[in-house]
Formats: structure tokens, C-alpha cells, sequence
């Protein structure tokens, strides 16, 4: 999953990005409405966690422009404000979903995954495909049963493999749903993380090598 954390409280924001990371999601942080725009505007994010009160354009125009470019992307808006005109009017913007600060972390996670998981065609909290059960909320993985550990960035692979529902994945789509802006697009990281997720996950061999496609579970 790929998120666009927007806020201005700069600790708070990379706090926020460092937590999301290490759930395995792909995360991108910016620290005004002007820089949201432009990221929006280049990438594909599955949710953007949106400060409401930001500088340079505010969040509500934000996610004014995130509803007219008719994008799948869910928001969620954070503001200092718990009044219920607040949340109310924040919904009404386009808002998917209202946090008021402060928040607990656990809830933040808990609601980015929530609307990751509206972005597309709904899936279930848990994804089961070939043998493998996926629980993004527990960051758990088997595998007929059997507990797999994986590092963030293998985890994030395989969900992203098994949202496919089969469907051939790209690597430049792993790089992108994976892995965030300062990756270099032209290193090997996909392929050394696939070659790892596929020895963690053992034999036989789940994830199929698709020759000048990408990859499929």
C-alpha cells in the first residue's frame, strides 16, 4: 500500500511515516498543501493522511482537487478540531474518513489500512491465495499454516502480489505500490526481494516469474 502523509508539524509527520513504514506500507511525506498537489499529481497513492489546516493551499482544497481529478484515493483528515461540524464539514470535502489529534498510532494504522483496502474492487481484512494467508492488520503470514517471517518490505511485496487476485504485477508497479519516492527506480531492489520472499515462503515455488511482464501468485 502506498500513502501520502501531509503535515506540517514536521516531527509529527515523519513520526507518523516511520510508524507507517515499518507496518510495510510505501510511504511518502510532505509538509504543505502545494507540495501534496504536486505529488498527487505524479503518483498513485492508495491513501493520503491529509493535515486540514496546512500552508501554502489549504487541506480542504486539497482534497477538493482529489475529488475532482476522480481519483480511487481514500483520505483521511487530521485535525486539532473534535467538533462534530468539524468532522462533519471535513466529510463532506471528500473526506473518507476523520481523525481528530491526538490520536493513538494503533488507530491512525487501523484506518489507513481500513481505506486501503476501498480503493479497488473491496477485498477481505485477510488475503488467502495458493496456501498463503496474509493479515495485514496482524503483519502475519502462513503458509498451510505455518508461520512465515518477513521483513516490511518482502510483506509489503507479497500483499501487493496477493491483492492481484493472479493478475501479472510489473516490477515497476511493486516499485511503486512498495517501496517510496527516494528509490531508485533503476537499482535491483524488486528483484532481490522477490528472489528472498520466494526462499522465505519455500518450496513448491509460489510466485511465477511472467518474462518481460512481472510476477503472479
Amino acid at each position: 500500500m502506498r500513502v501520502l502523509v501531509v503535515e506540517d508539524e514536521q516531527l509529527l509527520a515523519d513520526a507518523v511515516a516511520t510508524g507507517l513504514r515499518r507496518e510495510a506500507m510505501a510511504v511518502d511525506v510532505v509538509y504543505d498543501g502545494a507540495a501534496a498537489l504536486e505529488r498527487i499529481g505524479v503518483n498513485d497513492y492508495d491513501v493520503v493522511v491529509l493535515d486540514r489546516d496546512l500552508p501554502l493551499v489549504h487541506g480542504d482544497d486539497v482534497a477538493r482537487k482529489i475529488v475532482e481529478l476522480g481519483m480511487s484515493t481514500r483520505i483521511l483528515m487530521l485535525t486539532a478540531s473534535g467538533d462534530v461540524s468539524d468532522r462533519v464539514e471535513g466529510l463532506e470535502l471528500g473526506a473518507d474518513d476523520y481523525l481528530p489529534k491526538p490520536f493513538a498510532f494503533s488507530e491512525l494504522t487501523a484506518r489507513v489500512r481500513a481505506l486501503g483496502r476501498r480503493t479497488s474492487v473491496p477485498l477481505p481484512p485477510v488475503l488467502e491465495r495458493a496456501g498463503i494467508k496474509l493479515d495485514p492488520n496482524r503483519r502475519e503470514v502462513f503458509r498451510d499454516g505455518k508461520e512465515i517471517q518477513l521483513a516490511p518490505k518482502e510483506f509489503a511485496v507479497l500483499e501487493v502480489l496477493l491483492r492481484s487476485e493472479g493478475a501479472v504485477v510489473s516490477a515497476e508497479q511493486l516499485l511503486e505500490k512498495a517501496w517510496d519516492e527516494n528509490t531508485d527506480p533503476f537499482t535491483n531492489v524488486v528483484r532481490v526481494t522477490v528472489m528472498t520472499l520466494r526462499r522465505k515462503l519455500g518450496e513448491p515455488a509460489v510466485i511465477v516469474t511472467v518474462p518481460g511482464s512481472g510476477y503472479r501468485i
